[in-house]
Protein backbone atom coordinates (compact mmCIF):
# COMPACT_ATOMS: atom_id res chain seq x y z
CA UNK A 1 0.00 0.00 0.00
CA UNK A 2 1.08 3.59 -0.76
CA UNK A 3 3.76 2.55 -3.24
CA UNK A 4 4.37 5.48 -5.59
CA UNK A 5 6.92 6.27 -8.29
CA UNK A 6 9.11 7.74 -5.53
CA UNK A 7 9.59 4.18 -4.23
CA UNK A 8 10.60 2.92 -7.65
CA UNK A 9 13.03 5.78 -8.30
CA UNK A 10 14.74 5.53 -4.91
CA UNK A 11 14.43 1.79 -4.36
CA UNK A 12 12.51 2.09 -1.09
CA UNK A 13 9.35 0.50 0.33
CA UNK A 14 7.50 3.61 1.53
CA UNK A 15 7.63 7.14 0.06
CA UNK A 16 8.85 8.62 3.35
CA UNK A 17 12.08 10.63 3.44
CA UNK A 18 14.14 11.78 6.40
CA UNK A 19 14.79 15.50 6.12
CA UNK A 20 18.48 16.40 6.29
CA UNK A 21 19.03 17.80 9.80
CA UNK A 22 22.31 19.33 10.93
CA UNK A 23 23.69 17.66 14.09
CA UNK A 24 20.62 15.39 14.31
CA UNK A 25 20.47 13.22 11.19
CA UNK A 26 23.54 11.05 11.77
CA UNK A 27 24.25 7.38 11.12
CA UNK A 28 21.88 5.84 13.68
CA UNK A 29 18.86 7.78 12.46
CA UNK A 30 19.73 7.47 8.77
CA UNK A 31 20.06 3.69 9.03
CA UNK A 32 16.91 3.33 11.14
CA UNK A 33 14.74 5.22 8.65
CA UNK A 34 16.15 3.30 5.68
CA UNK A 35 15.85 -0.02 7.48
CA UNK A 36 12.18 0.69 8.21
CA UNK A 37 11.44 1.20 4.51
CA UNK A 38 11.93 4.93 4.08
CA UNK A 39 14.97 6.84 2.85
CA UNK A 40 17.44 8.05 5.44
CA UNK A 41 19.37 11.21 4.58
CA UNK A 42 22.58 12.14 6.38
CA UNK A 43 22.42 15.79 7.49
CA UNK A 44 25.87 16.69 6.21
CA UNK A 45 25.53 20.47 6.14
CA UNK A 46 27.96 21.13 9.00
CA UNK A 47 30.20 18.11 8.57
CA UNK A 48 33.75 18.16 7.22
CA UNK A 49 34.43 15.62 4.47
CA UNK A 50 36.13 13.25 6.91
CA UNK A 51 33.06 13.10 9.14
CA UNK A 52 30.76 12.47 6.18
CA UNK A 53 32.87 9.48 5.20
CA UNK A 54 32.97 8.21 8.79
CA UNK A 55 29.20 8.49 9.23
CA UNK A 56 28.47 6.79 5.91
CA UNK A 57 30.69 3.87 6.86
CA UNK A 58 28.61 3.50 10.02
CA UNK A 59 25.38 3.63 8.00
CA UNK A 60 26.58 0.82 5.72
CA UNK A 61 27.32 -1.34 8.75
CA UNK A 62 23.80 -0.80 10.10
CA UNK A 63 21.69 -1.27 6.96
CA UNK A 64 21.84 -2.70 3.45
CA UNK A 65 18.95 -0.47 2.31
CA UNK A 66 19.33 2.67 0.13
CA UNK A 67 20.35 5.90 1.87
CA UNK A 68 21.41 9.38 0.85
CA UNK A 69 23.09 12.59 1.92
CA UNK A 70 21.66 16.11 2.20
CA UNK A 71 24.11 18.70 0.89
CA UNK A 72 23.55 22.49 0.95
CA UNK A 73 25.08 23.85 -2.24
CA UNK A 74 26.15 27.06 -0.51
CA UNK A 75 29.04 25.06 0.91
CA UNK A 76 32.15 25.96 -1.13
CA UNK A 77 33.23 22.32 -1.01
CA UNK A 78 29.83 20.94 -2.04
CA UNK A 79 31.37 19.19 -5.07
CA UNK A 80 33.78 17.34 -2.80
CA UNK A 81 30.96 16.50 -0.40
CA UNK A 82 28.90 15.03 -3.23
CA UNK A 83 31.77 12.92 -4.49
CA UNK A 84 32.58 11.66 -1.01
CA UNK A 85 28.93 10.68 -0.52
CA UNK A 86 28.77 8.79 -3.81
CA UNK A 87 32.10 7.10 -3.17
CA UNK A 88 30.85 5.85 0.18
CA UNK A 89 27.56 4.24 -0.77
CA UNK A 90 25.01 7.04 -1.01
CA UNK A 91 22.52 6.35 -3.81
CA UNK A 92 20.70 9.67 -3.39
CA UNK A 93 21.98 13.23 -3.13
CA UNK A 94 19.45 15.72 -1.75
CA UNK A 95 20.54 19.25 -2.59
CA UNK A 96 19.33 22.59 -1.24
CA UNK A 97 20.30 26.26 -0.98
CA UNK A 98 21.53 26.71 -4.53
CA UNK A 99 21.13 25.55 -8.11
CA UNK A 100 21.45 21.79 -8.73
CA UNK A 101 22.23 22.31 -12.41
CA UNK A 102 26.00 22.12 -12.00
CA UNK A 103 25.94 18.74 -10.22
CA UNK A 104 22.88 16.82 -11.44
CA UNK A 105 24.40 15.15 -14.49
CA UNK A 106 27.58 14.27 -12.59
CA UNK A 107 25.55 12.57 -9.85
CA UNK A 108 23.31 10.72 -12.28
CA UNK A 109 26.27 9.56 -14.41
CA UNK A 110 27.55 7.79 -11.29
CA UNK A 111 24.23 6.07 -10.70
CA UNK A 112 22.85 8.47 -8.10
CA UNK A 113 19.44 10.11 -7.92
CA UNK A 114 18.92 13.81 -7.20
CA UNK A 115 16.29 15.37 -4.95
CA UNK A 116 16.27 19.16 -4.83
CA UNK A 117 14.47 21.23 -2.18
CA UNK A 118 12.44 24.26 -3.33
CA UNK A 119 10.02 26.69 -1.74
CA UNK A 120 8.15 28.02 -4.78
CA UNK A 121 7.00 27.12 -8.29
CA UNK A 122 9.69 29.13 -10.09
CA UNK A 123 12.53 27.13 -8.55
CA UNK A 124 10.60 23.89 -8.99
CA UNK A 125 10.50 24.53 -12.76
CA UNK A 126 14.20 25.45 -12.81
CA UNK A 127 15.02 22.26 -10.93
CA UNK A 128 13.05 20.19 -13.42
CA UNK A 129 14.91 21.92 -16.26
CA UNK A 130 18.17 21.08 -14.48
CA UNK A 131 17.24 17.40 -14.75
CA UNK A 132 16.70 16.45 -11.11
CA UNK A 133 14.80 13.24 -10.44
CA UNK A 134 12.52 14.47 -7.66
CA UNK A 135 11.50 17.83 -6.21
CA UNK A 136 10.96 18.30 -2.46
CA UNK A 137 8.57 21.23 -2.08
CA UNK A 138 8.95 22.61 1.43
CA UNK A 139 6.27 24.76 3.02
CA UNK A 140 6.81 27.58 5.48
CA UNK A 141 5.76 25.39 8.42
CA UNK A 142 9.09 23.58 8.24
CA UNK A 143 11.77 23.94 10.86
CA UNK A 144 15.13 25.52 10.13
CA UNK A 145 15.78 27.66 7.06
CA UNK A 146 12.74 28.51 4.94
CA UNK A 147 11.85 30.26 1.70
CA UNK A 148 11.26 34.02 1.60
CA UNK A 149 7.83 33.69 -0.04
CA UNK A 150 6.17 32.23 3.08
CA UNK A 151 4.08 29.75 1.06
CA UNK A 152 2.56 27.08 3.28
CA UNK A 153 2.58 23.39 2.39
CA UNK A 154 -1.18 23.29 1.79
CA UNK A 155 -0.86 25.98 -0.87
CA UNK A 156 2.57 25.02 -2.24
CA UNK A 157 2.14 21.33 -3.06
CA UNK A 158 -0.79 21.54 -5.52
CA UNK A 159 0.85 24.43 -7.33
CA UNK A 160 4.23 22.74 -7.66
CA UNK A 161 2.77 19.34 -8.59
CA UNK A 162 0.69 21.00 -11.30
CA UNK A 163 3.66 22.96 -12.64
CA UNK A 164 6.14 20.08 -13.12
CA UNK A 165 6.02 16.58 -14.58
CA UNK A 166 8.53 14.93 -12.26
CA UNK A 167 7.44 13.56 -8.84
CA UNK A 168 7.04 15.94 -5.93
CA UNK A 169 7.69 15.24 -2.25
CA UNK A 170 5.79 17.33 0.31
CA UNK A 171 7.75 18.75 3.24
CA UNK A 172 6.77 20.99 6.14
CA UNK A 173 4.10 20.32 8.76
CA UNK A 174 3.83 16.54 8.28
CA UNK A 175 4.19 14.16 11.21
CA UNK A 176 1.57 11.39 10.96
CA UNK A 177 -0.75 9.43 8.68
CA UNK A 178 -3.14 12.35 8.34
CA UNK A 179 -0.43 14.59 6.97
CA UNK A 180 0.78 11.80 4.70
CA UNK A 181 -2.66 11.25 3.14
CA UNK A 182 -3.21 15.00 2.84
CA UNK A 183 0.08 15.38 0.97
CA UNK A 184 -0.89 12.64 -1.48
CA UNK A 185 -4.29 14.25 -1.98
CA UNK A 186 -2.58 17.55 -2.81
CA UNK A 187 -0.57 15.93 -5.58
CA UNK A 188 2.64 14.83 -3.82
CA UNK A 189 4.02 11.34 -4.34
CA UNK A 190 5.67 11.14 -0.96
CA UNK A 191 6.62 13.12 2.14
CA UNK A 192 9.75 14.39 3.84
CA UNK A 193 9.83 14.80 7.63
CA UNK A 194 12.37 16.38 9.91
CA UNK A 195 10.71 17.34 13.19
CA UNK A 196 8.85 14.03 13.59
CA UNK A 197 12.14 12.12 13.21
CA UNK A 198 13.84 14.55 15.58
CA UNK A 199 11.69 13.10 18.36
CA UNK A 200 12.99 9.55 17.99
CA UNK A 201 15.41 7.43 20.00
CA UNK A 202 17.90 7.32 17.12
CA UNK A 203 18.11 11.09 16.55
CA UNK A 204 21.39 12.58 17.78
CA UNK A 205 19.77 15.60 19.45
CA UNK A 206 20.29 16.12 23.19
CA UNK A 207 17.50 14.83 25.44
CA UNK A 208 16.79 18.41 26.55
CA UNK A 209 16.11 19.38 22.93
CA UNK A 210 13.71 16.48 22.45
CA UNK A 211 11.92 17.29 25.70
CA UNK A 212 11.53 20.92 24.66
CA UNK A 213 9.73 19.85 21.48
CA UNK A 214 7.56 17.27 23.24
CA UNK A 215 6.39 20.01 25.62
CA UNK A 216 5.88 22.56 22.85
CA UNK A 217 2.48 24.29 22.52
CA UNK A 218 0.92 24.87 19.10
CA UNK A 219 2.38 28.39 18.93
CA UNK A 220 5.76 27.41 20.32
CA UNK A 221 7.88 28.25 17.27
CA UNK A 222 8.70 31.54 15.58
CA UNK A 223 10.43 32.91 12.51
CA UNK A 224 13.50 35.09 12.77
CA UNK A 225 15.60 36.68 10.04
CA UNK A 226 12.78 37.48 7.62
CA UNK A 227 14.31 40.70 6.32
CA UNK A 228 17.95 40.05 7.10
CA UNK A 229 19.74 36.69 7.05
CA UNK A 230 16.78 34.66 5.78
CA UNK A 231 13.72 33.23 7.55
CA UNK A 232 14.49 30.52 10.08
CA UNK A 233 11.95 28.65 12.22
CA UNK A 234 12.92 27.54 15.71
CA UNK A 235 11.49 26.99 19.18
CA UNK A 236 10.79 30.25 20.99
CA UNK A 237 13.44 30.78 23.67
CA UNK A 238 15.84 33.37 25.05
CA UNK A 239 17.88 33.32 21.83
CA UNK A 240 14.95 33.91 19.48
CA UNK A 241 13.79 36.71 21.76
CA UNK A 242 17.21 38.33 21.50
CA UNK A 243 17.17 38.00 17.71
CA UNK A 244 13.69 39.45 17.34
CA UNK A 245 14.62 42.37 19.59
CA UNK A 246 17.82 42.97 17.61
CA UNK A 247 15.89 42.92 14.33
CA UNK A 248 13.41 45.47 15.67
CA UNK A 249 16.35 47.70 16.54
CA UNK A 250 17.71 47.43 13.00
CA UNK A 251 20.62 45.05 13.57
CA UNK A 252 22.80 44.40 10.53
CA UNK A 253 22.94 40.92 8.96
CA UNK A 254 26.49 40.31 10.18
CA UNK A 255 25.37 41.00 13.75
CA UNK A 256 22.53 38.51 13.41
CA UNK A 257 24.80 35.91 11.82
CA UNK A 258 26.79 35.91 15.05
CA UNK A 259 23.59 35.16 16.98
CA UNK A 260 22.28 32.47 14.61
CA UNK A 261 25.65 30.90 13.83
CA UNK A 262 26.44 27.20 13.61
CA UNK A 263 27.67 27.25 17.19
CA UNK A 264 24.16 27.99 18.40
CA UNK A 265 22.85 24.82 16.75
CA UNK A 266 25.56 22.78 18.42
CA UNK A 267 24.77 24.45 21.73
CA UNK A 268 21.23 23.07 21.53
CA UNK A 269 21.81 19.73 19.81
CA UNK A 270 25.00 18.66 21.52
CA UNK A 271 25.05 20.53 24.82
CA UNK A 272 21.28 20.66 25.42
CA UNK A 273 21.13 24.42 26.06
CA UNK A 274 17.49 25.12 25.24
CA UNK A 275 17.59 28.82 26.03
CA UNK A 276 20.67 30.11 24.23
CA UNK A 277 20.85 27.43 21.52
CA UNK A 278 18.99 27.26 18.19
CA UNK A 279 16.31 24.59 18.44
CA UNK A 280 15.19 24.24 14.83
CA UNK A 281 11.66 22.86 14.83
CA UNK A 282 8.64 22.86 12.53
CA UNK A 283 5.21 24.10 13.54
CA UNK A 284 4.03 20.49 13.75
CA UNK A 285 6.27 20.11 16.81
CA UNK A 286 3.34 21.04 19.03
CA UNK A 287 1.57 17.88 17.84
CA UNK A 288 4.38 15.47 18.76
CA UNK A 289 4.01 14.27 22.33
CA UNK A 290 5.85 10.95 22.47
CA UNK A 291 9.39 9.76 21.85
CA UNK A 292 9.41 6.69 19.57
CA UNK A 293 11.80 4.75 17.39
CA UNK A 294 12.06 5.78 13.75
CA UNK A 295 10.67 2.39 12.77
CA UNK A 296 7.60 2.90 14.96
CA UNK A 297 7.01 6.31 13.41
CA UNK A 298 6.95 4.85 9.90
CA UNK A 299 4.87 1.76 10.74
CA UNK A 300 2.26 3.80 12.63
CA UNK A 301 2.17 6.44 9.92
CA UNK A 302 1.43 3.91 7.17
CA UNK A 303 -1.14 2.11 9.33
CA UNK A 304 -2.94 5.33 10.19
CA UNK A 305 -2.89 6.44 6.56
CA UNK A 306 -4.46 3.15 5.49
CA UNK A 307 -7.26 3.54 8.02
CA UNK A 308 -7.91 7.10 6.86
CA UNK A 309 -8.16 6.07 3.21
CA UNK A 310 -10.65 3.33 4.09
CA UNK A 311 -12.78 5.75 6.11
CA UNK A 312 -12.79 8.25 3.28
CA UNK A 313 -13.90 5.57 0.84
CA UNK A 314 -16.99 5.06 3.00
CA UNK A 315 -17.93 8.68 2.38
CA UNK A 316 -18.08 8.25 -1.40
Amino acid sequence: MFRTEICDILGIRYPIILGGMLWIGKADLVAAVSDAGGLGLLGAGGMPIEEIVEELKKVKKKTDKPFGVNIPLVRPDSDEMIQAALDNGASVIATSSGSPKKFTRMIQDQGGKVIHVVANVTFAKKSEDAGVDIIAAEGYEAGGHNGHDEITTMALIPQVSSAVKIPVIAAGGIADGRGFVAALALGAKGVQMGTRFLITHEASAHDNYKAAVINLPDNGTCITGRSTVGPTRAVKNKLTGMIVEAEHKGAKPEELFEMIGEGRSAKACVEGDCEEGSLYCGQIGGHIKELKSAGEVIVEMISEAGSIVKSLQNLV
